[in-house]
């Protein structure tokens, strides 16, 4: 095993959402009303989670959707169906975002196949938590950093000379980010450098008229915590903590992806939004 190799033996990541109780909520409420028209969506972690939930809205608003994700093939193939019942086309395409030459693939597979590149959704993402800093691998720091933040770098380059003017790059970065996690270092850590790459990239590329932007979800109930090692103590009161007094659900995220991804924020870019249950957090 190499440094970057998934870290599957350590926990059940990326997990099946169908294996989920309850069932996370990503079914788009509301119809659409053709904001996406035309466009072309490649969405990473796109099997599940807030993935699925806006790979769903954005087909609902018109876009055909590639879907990238790691090995959860069940999941992946209902996300697919998900995107074509909504009379969009779908294109699944298994592989690590650490990789590079994935990435570079993955980007020409879906520029031939769906005939070009408008939207980046750079949402895949793993997290291993550790009580103390010393227990934190090597091997999984770098892990962590090479899936959340390499990734990101990978896709956006192979994406670049694809992406023309009116193009919309959306980060996923985390509450973490803002508030800390004393579990989550490592993870915390690259939502960091996600909000740092979001604002450095807009200034970067906001004269060829592409926006980049970036959404900070709290608590969402989704895959990620359950099978990517929580405390199942912990996942008894999960999102209490927020003002709301619960988790947000993948589908009252999308829509804050799918604000960024269309004209409506026409005049937005280096920005993050928040949908996090009311926590306040400096932005």
């Amino acid at each position: 095993m190499t440094a970057t190799d998934p870290m599957i033996h350590e926990d059940d990541l990326p997990g099946e959402e169908a294996k989920l109780d309850p069932q996370p909520e990503w079914t788009p409420r509301y119809p659409g009303s053709g904001r996406l028209e035309g466009k072309v969506a490649l969405v990473t972690g796109g099997d599940s989670g807030i993935g699925r939930a806006v790979a769903a809205l954005y087909a609902r608003e018109g876009a055909d959707v590639a879907i990238l994700y790691l090995n959860e093939h069940d999941d992946a193939q209902q996300t697919a169906k998900i995107v074509t019942i909504e009379g969009r086309r779908s294109l699944l395409i298994p592989g690590d975002v650490g990789d590079k030459e994935f990435c570079d693939r993955a980007v020409a597979e879906v520029v031939e196949t769906l005939g070009g590149l408008d939207i980046l959704v750079n949402n895949a993402g793993e997290q291993h938590p550790d009580e103390d800093i010393v227990d934190i691998t090597e091997a999984q720091l770098r892990r962590t950093f090479q899936t959340n933040i390499f990734g990101m770098f990978f896709l956006t380059q192979a994406a670049r000379p694809h992406l023309k003017k009116g193009a919309a790059i959306i980060n996923c970065t985390s509450v973490t980010m803002y508030n800390g996690a004393k579990d989550l270092l490592d993870y915390s850590s690259t939502k960091g450098a996600i909000t740092a790459f979001t604002r450095s990239l807009s200034e970067n590329l906001i004269g060829e008229g592409i926006r980049v932007n970036a959404v900070a979800p709290g608590p969402i109930w989704t895959p990620l915590n359950p099978f990517g090692g929580a405390d199942p103590e912990k996942l008894k009161t999960f999102g209490e903590k927020t003002p709301m007094g619960r988790p947000g659900q993948p589908n009252e995220v999308a829509p804050a992806f799918l604000f960024l991804a269309c004209d409506d924020s026409s005049y937005m870019s280096g920005q993050v939004l928040h949908p996090n249950g009311g926590m306040i957090v400096n932005g």
